[in-house]
């Protein structure tokens, strides 16, 4: 792993739950174009693209049937081979076997796996239960998909010790810091030296990524890029390319993450390397 000490993953997160057409006319929705805007990003740099798809309404699901599109296309793309990691909460509420059955089925590298439940923004639950944790992280296992741990805030981090030690997460594991959100922590680089510690008294062997949402986006790119971490871009964190600019696409943000990667003296990873750095199909 020494040769790759000086490489940085960029996952890319081109559509999210939230934005609409309405927030920005430039979020992919349809399949089609959430596929295209994967491959220009992986054309841009991206190692991996973080994967949510929305119903006819362009509301927030888990709808299978648009997922396997999305999939088909992409890995249709033969000089494309960027890490696809499927979400597991397309949104608020929706049922534990709709969000296990597209990673599951369709069998991509990567998955995200929520480490916890919370207060999403203020208004809702965001229900990650013992027991559907349990289910995820086996279901994982049985089928080589890797967990990307997200977590919100540090209790999170104590539960995927929890569930490491158990047996329910295996080692090494990779964990998606994601700093911002209402109703988790906030987005600094203070609380971000903070999240990193954690994660090196419970899992000193793992790898780690970081965003933040909004204002405070900018800060996590930077402070995560000089701390030896990995980053994550796109249109599900943010809309605007800076303040008052709605962001053009996704790729966008991923050359700019590039610029910073090697303006700092390191380089970007491609997805062979990613796979490595991950453990991928081990």
């Amino acid at each position: 792993m020494g040769e790759l000490k000086n490489k940085r993953i960029i996952t890319v997160a081109t559509t999210g739950a939230w934005p609409t057409k309405e927030n920005t006319p430039n979020v992919p929705i349809e399949p089609d174009e959430i596929a295209e805007e994967v491959y220009n990003c992986w054309k841009e740099g991206a190692a991996v693209a973080h994967i949510h798809v929305r119903n006819d309404e362009g509301k927030a699901a888990m709808d299978f049937s648009k997922f396997e599109k999305v999939v088909s296309l992409v890995r249709a793309k033969e000089d494309c081979d960027i890490i696809l990691n499927l979400t597991t909460s397309g949104g608020i509420g929706l049922k534990e076997d709709d969000r296990i059955k597209p990673f599951h089925e369709l069998k991509p590298e990567m998955a995200s796996y929520d480490c916890g439940t919370m207060n999403w923004l203020h208004t809702s639950v965001f229900e990650n239960n013992p027991a559907f944790l349990e289910r995820l992280g086996t279901l994982m296992q049985e089928v080589n998909v890797k967990p990307e741990v997200e977590v919100f805030d540090p209790g999170m981090i104590y539960n995927a010790q929890y569930y490491l030690k158990k047996g329910i997460l295996k080692g090494p594991l990779h964990f998606q810091f994601c700093m911002g959100c209402a109703g988790g922590i906030a987005a600094s680089t203070k609380n971000l030296v903070f999240m990193h510690d954690c994660m090196m008294e419970v899992a000193p062997d793992s790898t780690w990524s970081a965003f933040g949402v909004g204002a405070r986006a900018m800060e996590i790119l930077y402070a995560a890029v000089a701390m030896g971490g990995n980053v994550r871009v796109g249109m599900e964190d943010n809309v605007l390319y800076k303040k008052g600019v709605i962001a053009e696409n996704n790729m966008v943000f991923v050359a700019r993450a590039k610029r910073i990667i090697e303006e700092f003296g390191l380089e970007t990873a491609t997805p062979a390397e990613a796979r490595e750095i991950l453990g991928l199909g081990q």
